[in-house]
């Protein structure tokens, strides 16, 4: 029921009074009830539940080792989308690309901390092998995007100046 409650002289629509008033039915909660058909007290443990926590542990293990992997599709979509431009959304994407596997191999212990098995190395190295394809994947992007120094038109600061082997004037022999 619905009754209007004094909240320092407002009332309230919404607020509802489950106290019980006189007048009404109060429902006698009794105990001499006959258990349904089928209930039992006693609480069975199924030895076959441990064999499928084994295995779904297993399988959340690799799925957690195949997540990077699973990404790397998806990457090389917004790189060919975003193109090779340097503008602002290709320059945050090669950042998000270059961050989430540096990320990963820093949380690498703690993402592994909870599996445990004969699979768990093969595990490890799918995940750390799949991260070294994202992290190559966004040097990629950089060096396509002529963010990389792959020329030795890129390091002519660090070169020394050409000697001159010759001199010529307009004309007139210099000795």
């Amino acid at each position: 029921k619905m009754a209007s409650v004094q909240n320092r002289g407002r009332r309230h629509k919404w607020a509802i009074d489950f106290s019980p008033r006189r007048g009404d039915r109060q429902i006698q909660m009794t105990s001499d009830l006959p258990a349904p058909v089928g209930y039992s007290d006693k609480t069975l443990t199924d030895v076959s539940a441990r064999d499928k926590d084994s295995s779904l542990v297993a399988k959340r293990a690799w799925d957690v080792a195949l997540g990077p992997l699973k990404q790397l599709p998806m990457n090389l979509f917004i790189m060919y989308m975003s193109g090779n431009s340097i503008s602002i959304f290709p320059i945050m994407m090669v950042g998000m690309m270059f961050i989430r596997p540096v990320q990963a191999f820093l949380a690498f212990k703690t993402t592994f901390k909870n599996f445990e098995g004969p699979q768990s190395l093969a595990q490890k190295a799918v995940y750390l092998m799949s991260n070294l394809l994202a992290l190559g994947l966004a040097l990629y992007k950089c060096q396509a995007m002529g963010l990389l120094p792959t020329h030795s038109s890129d390091w002519l600061a660090f070169m020394d100046p050409q000697q001159r082997v010759e001199y010529s004037m307009g004309g007139v022999v210099v000795t």
